[in-house]
């Protein structure tokens, strides 16, 4: 019995230079993707609003409506909020790559860049959303910690009784902290943990994931009570 062709992936490439996205959507094409290209952050955010995506290729700098505007958009929707999200920018300043991390990007590219090093970072995102622990499928336990309930199996996570949305990243982030209070975790550690193949992220990404997390759970971000920091070490769940 033959079995059924896999769906094939979709992807979104953002980018107002018609060279670089042709380019970037004939590369993808070639790895198997459907492209559907959009010129401006207008057009971006009607598309993402009304399909579903695999990945987002999404250029900082566009006429109208921003890269980092959709990106937050995107981490706020329902569609597409777990989608993975690669940047593209011509800024080389670390500042620019850390805001859109920090808007939810997963991860970013500076221009000019090599349609291999674009490849590479795309099948990286595309491995860890394949990989990403299936919380709740391989006997994880629910988590009940203080004013936060985590139920793996359904992918929930309330606080005060309350619904809050994560992302996939900020779900396990969340989960491997939370099931073991008092435990400190080091960058590399959790890098190892969330995004398990870390080749193209930083530790400065746990650190905008830790403060995208703390906006979400904590009841004071500035004064977090739920993830602390251990200065020096990496971060821990405080002890209940």
């Amino acid at each position: 019995m033959e079995r059924a062709p896999e769906p094939q992936r979709t992807v979104l490439v953002v980018e107002d230079e018609k060279h670089i996205r042709d380019l970037v959507c004939l590369h993808l094409q070639v790895e198997g993707f459907a492209c559907v290209p959009a010129a401006t952050g207008t057009e971006a955010l009607d598309v993402l609003a009304r399909q579903p995506f695999d990945l987002i290729v999404l250029d900082l700098m566009l006429p109208g409506v921003d890269g980092l505007s959709i990106c937050r958009s995107v981490r706020r929707g329902s569609t597409n909020r777990d989608v993975p999200i690669l940047m593209l920018t011509a800024r080389r300043e670390e500042a620019d790559a850390v805001v859109g991390l920090d808007s939810g990007a997963d991860d970013y590219l500076t221009k000019p860049f090599g349609i291999r090093e674009l490849l590479a970072r795309v099948r990286a995102l595309m491995r860890r959303r394949t990989t990403s622990p299936a919380l709740g499928e391989n006997g994880q336990k629910p988590v009940v910690y203080k004013h936060i309930d985590i139920d793996p199996a359904r992918r929930r996570v309330r606080v005060h009784g309350r619904d809050v949305e994560l992302t996939a990243q900020e779900f396990n982030m969340l989960y491997v902290l939370l099931s073991q209070p008092g435990i400190v975790l080091s960058r590399e550690a959790l890098l190892r943990r969330v995004w398990r193949d870390n080749t193209y992220v930083t530790v400065r990404s746990v650190d905008t994931l830790v403060k995208r997390l703390r906006r979400k759970i904590e009841d004071n971000p500035s004064a977090p009570g739920v993830i602390l920091t251990v200065w020096g070490a990496g971060y821990r769940a405080a002890d209940v």
